[in-house]
């Protein structure tokens, strides 16, 4: 399984869209600037039909600490980022099984 780097991600932007590089680049460091600010300000950012990000609370809970197993450790409740697909993106995974 590939990864797509963000280098990769600005030519294949730059290239659908009959950008240069540095704009596609720009747009890119735009969107996530956008969708990071409305996580932190506690809104929810939607693309209808491919999936929602959201900022969660987790709950503090009780661990092992991993040097140690015998010794229990304290994680404390943090906020945490989540993504839920949507059905277009569910559909189109889908179809790649095929």
């Amino acid at each position: 399984m590939a990864k797509l780097k963000k280098s990769e991600l600005v030519d294949m932007l730059a290239t659908k869209v009959d950008a240069s590089k540095k704009q596609a680049e720009d747009m890119i460091e735009a969107l996530l600037e956008i969708i990071t600010s409305s996580l932190q300000n506690g809104d929810e950012v939607t693309f209808t039909g491919f999936g929602s990000f959201m900022a969660k609370m987790r709950k503090g809970r009780v661990g092992i600490n991993p040097k140690n197993p015998t010794e229990k450790i304290n994680i404390p409740a943090s906020i945490v980022p989540r993504f839920k697909a949507g059905k277009g993106l569910k559909d189109a995974l889908q179809e790649k099984k095929k």
